[in-house]
């Protein structure tokens, strides 16, 4: 069997996106509450896994939300607090259909 181009890009590509989804996400439930906020506030968007299975998008403010959506607070579970808040979740506003 002949190599080509078109092959080869194709294994490159498929090596490639597989270490991409093998990155973690920051776990919050493992960070304290200053080191949660910090890490939204400097990112200014950014998601990060709230459990084993579970992540979330968060904001720094309503500029990394679409136009049409607005800012909820947003509160996990750090290391040394039951209910910190990290910034803020976009979510559409009321009144607003998708």
């Amino acid at each position: 069997m002949k190599i080509t181009a078109p092959l080869l890009l194709l294994v490159f590509l498929a090596a490639t996106m597989t270490e991409a989804s093998a990155q973690s996400r920051p776990y919050v439930p493992g960070m304290s509450c200053a080191q949660a906020k910090a890490l939204v506030r400097s990112a200014g968007a950014i998601v990060l896994s709230t459990g084993r299975y579970t992540y979330d998008r968060y904001v720094a403010g309503d500029g990394y939300c679409l136009p049409e959506d607005m800012t909820a607070p947003a509160f996990e579970r750090t290391r040394d607090n039951r209910s910190c808040f990290i910034g803020y979740y976009c979510t559409p506003r009321r009144g607003m259909f998708r």
